[in-house]
């Protein structure tokens, strides 16, 4: 693949650019939380208990697109290190609802602020008006791009995925 004459970035040169950044940025990130003991997956799992409260193990298991099979096994997990605990529901106890520990909130603010610390290692060469260019940018691909048939391009950009929920 080569530029164009006028030293213009193909379309295929472009997205091969972000997909090799975006791999590289996955691959750092999971190398150093590692270290933190949190990886993607564990980190959406905390994620959405944040966004979601106290949920039935129904629910969290269908807003993370998992098998009751797979967010059983990851509850159990994060239960036996302190994370999360099981609760029947007040009013029907056949119910169960997973929560998140003290220990598990205190967890997920720790690995916030590292993350945080990670996006900022990432994006610090770019001054804040070239960040809000790519922003912007990113956000025109996402919706002119991608259009609205695509599962991805229902997910804002406008969101912080670290922000802990209020």
């Amino acid at each position: 693949m080569s530029s164009s004459p006028e030293g213009i970035p193909s379309a295929p040169q472009l997205v091969e650019t972000l997909l090799t950044l975006t791999h590289a940025i996955r691959r750092r990130h999971n190398a150093r939380l590692a270290n933190y003991d949190v990886s993607v997956p564990r980190a959406g799992l905390l994620r959405a208990m944040l966004e979601l409260g106290q949920p039935q193990m129904n629910v969290l298991a269908a807003y993370l697109g998992l098998t009751a099979r797979t967010i059983t096994t990851a509850v159990d997990v994060l239960e036996g290190e302190g994370l999360l605990e099981r609760r029947p529901k007040p009013n029907d106890r056949r119910v169960t609802l997973v929560a998140l520990t003290p220990a598990g909130r205190r967890h997920i603010e720790e690995w916030q602020a590292f993350q945080r610390q990670l996006a900022e290692e990432v994006m610090a060469p770019l001054t804040p008006d070239e960040r809000r260019q790519l922003k912007m940018l990113l956000e025109r691909i996402r919706s002119d791009g991608l259009g609205p048939s695509s599962p991805s391009a229902t997910k804002s950009l406008n969101t912080d995925p670290v922000a802990t929920a209020d």
